[in-house]
This record gives C-alpha cells, structure tokens and sequence, in this order.
C-alpha cells in the first residue's frame, strides 16, 4: 500500500538581480544572516558543499534556547544561478522521511522570481508546518536582499 504525499509551492519575488539571490542561497555567510524560524532565532553554522553529490547542513536555534534544529541533505542538481534540487531531512526526527526540494530562479530584470517546491510529505500537518517555514524564510531572505 502506498501512501499519499503531500507537497508545497510557494512563489515569491525579491527586488534583487538572479546572481544574488542564488548567491544568498548558497554562500554560508549568507545562509547564517536568514535561514531561520524567526527574526529573532540564529543560525549558528551553514555548511554547504556546492557540487551534485555534495552535502549542506544548516543549524537553527529558537530564541532564548539552546535546542539546535539541522536540517541537511544533499545535491542532486544544480544549475547556476538558475535552479537547485536537493534533498531534505531533520537530523534526529526519524518519523520524517526524507523529501526533495526544487528552487528555481527566474530572472525578472531587476528582480527576481523564486519559485520553491518541497515534496514528499507523509501528512498534511507537515506540509503545513513546512509552508509556515518558508514563508518566514522567505520574508527574512526579503531583509538581507
């Protein structure tokens, strides 16, 4: 028996040229200014090996805690500076299996599109969960652009 999956799309433009915004994805500098679950939280490191087959592995920390979130994976395409596939999973949650995540980058002149797709959802609570995250990743990537 199979089991349904779920999956998200989430679009939004930032009024930054295409090479930037790929470049704020993956540069560990830049990933540390926005990749987390708020304002407020930090990312304590950024670890990312840019070639098909490498790994990333990025830190989140809440504010006011020390719990650390890390979520990791690795590269299945890339396609500078228009479009990244990789996979995805939470170091130490084992009933989350792994999913995959296709960012593409579209050029707009001046600004730019990026178009996000995650799949491979066990459960709607989950793909939610993941739609809330994204769009706070992405109203953060908004300030540092």
């Amino acid at each position: 028996m199979t089991l349904p999956q779920f999956s998200l799309d989430i679009k939004r433009v930032f009024q930054a040229p295409r090479e930037r915004v790929y470049q704020a994805w993956m540069r560990p500098e830049d990933l540390k200014q926005w990749w987390h679950m708020s304002a407020d939280a930090t990312t304590p490191f950024a670890e990312v090996d840019l070639r098909v087959g490498g790994r990333y592995r990025l830190g989140m920390t809440p504010p006011g805690s020390d719990e650390l979130f890390v979520v990791t994976g690795t590269f299945i395409e890339i396609v500078p500076p228009e479009r990244l596939v990789y996979t995805w999973s939470w170091e130490n949650v084992e009933e989350e299996p792994e999913s995959t995540v296709t960012v593409e980058f579209r050029d707009l002149g001046d600004a730019t599109e990026v178009v996000i797709n995650h799949g491979r959802f066990q459960s709607e609570e989950r793909r939610q969960s993941h739609i809330d995250g994204w769009h706070g990743l992405m109203k953060l990537l908004d300030r540092i652009l």
